[in-house]
């Protein structure tokens, strides 16, 4: 005969339970004996050991009171059921987790590996993490809405770093992050751009980017307007000097310059 205490111990659990499950009727508990102890036999160990599984496995009590009652058939049935249950909840934890490994797989979320590379090539020619985190948002905005397309785009950029002048324009572009308002020096950089996009032009140079729709383009500029304070100032500069958008550079007609018509920014959207 086993005292609570080593009944306890043989089937895995703490007195307490054993108390609380006395309480709550599972456990039917035996009278003392002539010292005042309850006394256990092996019935009971065998009982608790059920109790505790059917518990553990996420069985409310009140259904392991049913179950214990069960005959055996009802019981297997029962059993079979649960371990359905914890068969698909083993399916989900698995799916959670994957999802933590994706989150902790930092720029392979929601992205291609042509893109991940691109952008651990931007942290090679030493761009500020701002920079290559507005980088990856919108890189994830195009992944999910041209997904067919991530691939043409990405060498396209690859090309253009393997260009001076380019990656020059990305480190003017990386030191305007920081510049206050009406700083002087935006201009430089609009002309140096504007140089850029006609020289291109020049050499026949065609969008890339046709097939991009212009509320996608939109909200890739309102990525840049909200990473960088003083893009829109930028964009003015550029629009002084005959060019509109960023996402999809547009050369604005003489005839349309020549209307007067105040600037005209696309309504930037906050990024997600």
């Amino acid at each position: 005969m086993l005292t609570i205490s080593q009944l306890a111990s043989y089937a895995g659990v703490t007195v307490r339970a054993v108390r609380h499950y006395h309480a709550k009727g599972l456990l039917p508990e035996p009278e003392r004996d002539h010292s005042g102890y309850r006394r256990y036999d092996a019935h009971a160990v065998v009982e608790l050991i059920r109790i505790r599984t059917l518990a553990e496995a996420g069985v409310p009590l009140a259904r392991v009171r049913e179950l214990l009652a069960a005959g055996e058939r009802e019981f297997t049935a029962a059993v079979a059921d649960i371990d359905r249950r914890l068969r698909a909840e083993i399916k989900e934890r698995q799916r959670h987790r994957a999802r933590i490994a994706q989150l902790a797989a930092g720029d392979s979320l929601a992205l291609p590996p042509e893109a991940v590379a691109y952008l651990d090539r931007l942290r090679e020619l030493g761009l500020p993490d701002l920079m290559i985190e507005g980088e990856r948002d919108a890189w994830i905005l195009v992944a999910a809405q041209l997904p067919e397309h991530v691939s043409s785009y990405v060498k396209l950029k690859k090309q253009q770093l393997d260009d001076p002048a380019t990656v020059a324009l990305y480190r003017d572009f990386a030191a305007m992050i920081y510049w206050e308002m009406d700083d002087p020096r935006v201009a430089a950089v609009a002309d140096r751009l504007v140089a850029s996009l006609e020289a291109a032009e020049d050499e026949g140079w065609e969008s890339h980017n046709q097939e991009m729709t212009d509320a996608l383009a939109d909200l890739l500029d309102s990525v840049f307007l909200h990473s960088v304070p003083i893009a829109r100032q930028l964009m003015e500069r550029l629009h002084e000097r005959g060019w509109r958008g960023w996402t999809k550079f547009e050369r604005i007609s003489p005839t349309e310059r020549a209307t007067g018509r105040p600037i005209a920014h696309r309504a930037p959207s906050q990024p997600g």
